[in-house]
C-alpha cells in the first residue's frame, strides 16, 4: 500500500513538473508592429534613439534590455532573450543580412536627422556646416551616402582625398562607435563608413587633419562636451534632450527607427 501510495505521488509530481515548465516556463511575445510592444521584451543598444523611444513602453510594463552595441542586441533576439530590437533602419539592414531567420518589419516607428554634435558654443559648429553645404552642392554628401547604402558594390568606392590637401590646422579628433554599419564600422583594422569619409571630406575642406576615437555610443556626448574630442559622429539623431548637451551642426542624412523580429 506504502508502495502505491509512493508511486502515486511520484506521479503527481511528475506531471506537477510538466505542467510548470510548460506554463511557466519562458515566453516570447510575437511583436508584428509597434502596436505590440507594450509588454514585450525589448532589445536596444545603450543611449541611443532607440533606447530612448523603448522607455515609453517600459512605463508600460514593457522589459528593455540594454547592451553596448546593436549587435549584441540582435544575437539576444536571435537566442531569444528578447523578443524584438529597436534601431536604425540602415544598421538593421546590415544586422538582418548578417542574421538568418531576422526581419525588420515594414511598419517605421520614428522618422528622424543625422547631425554632428559639437560642444557648446564651438566656433567649430559655423566652419562644419560651411563645409557641409559645399559637400552637399557638389555632390560629395550624396555620393558618400549612396556608396554605402545604394550603390551595388556598397562601400567598395569610398571617399578619397583630393591630391595636394593642406592640413595646417593641426587635428580634429571625432568621437564614435564603430558598430554601426553603415555609418561606422571596422574592416580590415580600420574603422569606415559614412561618417568617417563624410568627417575626412570637411575635415580636407577645413585644412584638418582627422583622428577617430572609437568608443561607447553612450560616451560620445560626454566626450565632446568635456572637450576630449572636437565632434561627434555616430549616426547621432538630432533631439531635444541632447541639445540640452551640445550643439548639433546642419543634418546631412535622414533615417528610421524600426523593429527587428524573428521570422
Amino acid at each position: 500500500m506504502k508502495k502505491f501510495i509512493s508511486l502515486v505521488l511520484a506521479a503527481a509530481i511528475a506531471l506537477s513538473c510538466v505542467f510548470v515548465f510548460t506554463s511557466c516556463g519562458d515566453e516570447t511575445k510575437t511583436v508584428t508592429g509597434k502596436k505590440d510592444l507594450e509588454g514585450a521584451v525589448i532589445g536596444v543598444q545603450r543611449g541611443t534613439t532607440g533606447d530612448e523611444l523603448a522607455k515609453k513602453y517600459e512605463k508600460k510594463g514593457s522589459t528593455v534590455e540594454r547592451y553596448n552595441t546593436g549587435n549584441d542586441a540582435v544575437m539576444a533576439l536571435v537566442q531569444g532573450k528578447v523578443d524584438c530590437v529597436i534601431i536604425d533602419n540602415q544598421p538593421a539592414k546590415s544586422y538582418v543580412k548578417a542574421n538568418k531567420g531576422t526581419k525588420i518589419l515594414d511598419e517605421a516607428l520614428q522618422k528622424e536627422e543625422y547631425a554632428i554634435c559639437l560642444k557648446k558654443g564651438s566656433k567649430l559648429t559655423g566652419k562644419i556646416n560651411s563645409a557641409l553645404k559645399e559637400l552637399k552642392k557638389d555632390g560629395t554628401v550624396d555620393k558618400i551616402l549612396n556608396n554605402y547604402t545604394v550603390d551595388k558594390d556598397k562601400g567598395k568606392n569610398p571617399y578619397k582625398s583630393p591630391k595636394g590637401v593642406k592640413r595646417p590646422n593641426g587635428e580634429l579628433h571625432m568621437a564614435t562607435n564603430a558598430a554601426f554599419e553603415p555609418y561606422e564600422y571596422i574592416k580590415d583594422k580600420k574603422i569606415v563608413g559614412i561618417d568617417p569619409d563624410l568627417a575626412q571630406a570637411i575635415c580636407d575642406k577645413l585644412g584638418y587633419k582627422l583622428v577617430i576615437d572609437d568608443m561607447e555610443f553612450d560616451s560620445i556626448i560626454a566626450s565632446v562636451s568635456s572637450g576630449k574630442s572636437d565632434f561627434g559622429m555616430a549616426g547621432m539623431t538630432v533631439t531635444n534632450e541632447r541639445k540640452k548637451s551640445v550643439d548639433f551642426t546642419d543634418t546631412y542624412a535622414d533615417a528610421n527607427q524600426v523593429i527587428i523580429v524573428k521570422e
